[in-house]
């Protein structure tokens, strides 16, 4: 799926698969494509993540759900690094990290829902977890689903589905063009779609 929107995707697997708009790059650019490596963390603590970025393989898209806590730094500059050298192809948390001006000249892609100063635990009794399905308000992520994030957001699309959409986003992508010479060439979406009229209302006034 590399080179392909994460709009495009979403909208050629059927509109499914998104993660919250909460989750988004952290630094202009960053775009991310890779089968999903998933990581529970306990509230506040980054342990698992430690074992992940060690364990997962290279071109994983590290995905971690946090236990509903956000407000901590669960990644920083020196976890980026460690991710980058393990050949790791980014991260997409539902939770906040830290160090921005470093990973934001880095290359390992973030998407996150902010930035906190922070500082998580290391504790080995919180629950935890590596390769659990990780449930969102929109799909379940589990090992080895597609995912694909840019600056629109994050989509998430099941492994056994994967070359499905891919085959329907490039097709889309290609009409795509044609309506766009279309406008140019005078036409307007509503002919183009066969949009329906437009009922008014009176406002008053």
């Amino acid at each position: 799926m590399s080179g392909l929107a994460s709009a495009t995707v979403h909208e050629a697997s059927g509109q499914v698969g998104w993660l919250p708009a909460s989750i988004k790059p952290v630094a202009p650019g960053m775009v991310v494509a890779g089968p999903a490596y998933t990581v529970l963390c306990g509230p506040r603590d980054n342990l698992a993540l430690h074992h992940a970025i060690a364990l997962a393989p290279a071109g994983a898209v590290l995905v971690c759900s946090t236990a509903g806590w956000y407000d901590a730094g669960y990644l920083g500059d020196v976890m980026a690094c460690a991710a980058t050298a393990r050949g790791l192809a980014g991260l997409v948390i539902d939770a906040c990290v830290r160090d921005l001006a470093d990973l934001a000249v880095g290359s390992f892609p973030v998407f996150a829902r902010g930035l906190s100063i922070r500082g998580t635990t290391k504790d080995p009794l919180l629950p935890a977890a590596l390769g659990p399905r990780l449930r969102f308000p929109a799909v379940d992520v589990d090992p080895g689903d597609l995912v694909v994030g840019d600056a629109d957001g994050v989509v998430v699309i099941a492994a056994d589905r994967a070359e499905e959409v891919r085959r329907s986003s490039v097709e889309r992508e290609a009409k795509e063009a044609v309506i766009r010479g279309r406008l140019l060439q005078g036409e307007t979406t509503l002919g183009i779609y066969g949009l329906p009229a437009l009922t008014t209302h009176p406002t008053g006034g």
